[in-house]
Order: structure tokens, then C-alpha cells, then sequence
């Protein structure tokens, strides 16, 4: 499947635990003010590429303790980012998800969202606040940003928060 990536860290440690590949996609309407990738906004920018180039990329690599989909926003490419944590999963490894948006009971109701967010371990949520920076927060940037494990993700779609 091709989608829009505005390139891949091969071996990130910030963005996760351990070593990961951190794959960021191209796109993001939510413009943060003090975003730390202002240049993956612009949906015609960054490259085409195959889901498939980057599963192999990931296989490659037997230090991976998972891959991190980052952006931009993967939400705005639902169908490749949910078939990069399908084949990673079945690798072994986990899955982290950085948005923008905050995860809820109605975004969770659009399919496509779902099956993606149910194919993720952990969920960084919430916009950047400039205001809410905070360098000493581990894996986040801004103190109103969510760390949703897979319980909360289940407790999210089920109950709503």
C-alpha cells in the first residue's frame, strides 16, 4: 500500500522504548504552534512509499523493540498506518502511535480508526500546547498530551473518556 511519508528514523530511542523505527507521515491539519515537524504539514509534501519497503526495513534490523507511527499525523492515513501495526505485530514487535487528535468514543467509531487504534500498544494523544511544554515529561512534549496504554485505549472505545 503507498502512502505519504515525510521520512524514517531508522533507530530512534526518543520516540518509544528501546530502539525503534519511527516512521513519520506526511500530513497535519492540526499546525501546532511550536510543532517540532512543522515541515511534514503540507499533505503534497515528503515521498510516496510502500507499506511493504518498510516492513522489510524493520526486518532487517533484529535490535527493533518496535516501530513508532509519527507525523505529521497517522490518523489522517488510517488504512497504511493500521497495515504497518498489523505486520509489526505479527513480527513481535510493539507499536506506538503519536496524534494530534485526542483519542475518543466517536473517533474510535470510524472503523478504519479503530482497527488501528486496537492494533496499538501505546497512544500519545492531544495537540502540542506551547504553553503546557514541559521538557522533562518522558515521550511527550506538552503536560495536556495522554499516554494511553492498551487497557486505556479498550476503556476509551468502550466507555468513553
Amino acid at each position: 500500500m503507498l502512502f505519504r511519508a515525510a521520512g524514517i528514523e531508522k533507530e530512534s530511542i526518543v520516540d518509544g522504548p528501546g530502539i525503534r523505527m519511527a516512521v513519520f507521515f506526511q500530513g497535519c491539519n492540526h499546525k501546532c504552534n511550536g510543532c517540532h515537524n512543522p515541515e511534514t504539514w503540507d499533505f503534497n509534501g515528503g515521498k510516496i512509499m510502500k507499506t511493504s519497503d518498510v516492513i522489510e526495513m524493520y526486518k532487517r534490523n533484529m535490535l527493533y523493540s518496535g516501530i513508532t507511527l509519527t507525523g505529521g499525523d497517522p490518523l489522517y492515513q488510517p488504512y497504511p498506518a493500521l497495515e504497518l501495526a498489523q505486520s509489526i505485530h505479527e513480527l513481535g514487535g510493539n507499536v506506538w502511535l503519536y496524534t494530534g487528535f485526542e483519542i475518543t468514543k466517536e473517533l474510535a467509531d470510524i472503523e478504519v480508526v479503530r482497527n488501528l487504534i486496537l492494533n496499538v500498544d501505546t497512544i500519545v494523544d492531544g495537540p502540542f500546547i506551547l504553553e503546557e511544554r514541559d521538557l522533562g515529561l518522558e515521550f511527550r512534549g506538552s503536560r495536556n498530551q495522554r499516554i494511553l496504554t492498551h487497557d486505556n485505549i479498550i476503556e476509551i472505545i468502550s466507555r468513553g473518556y
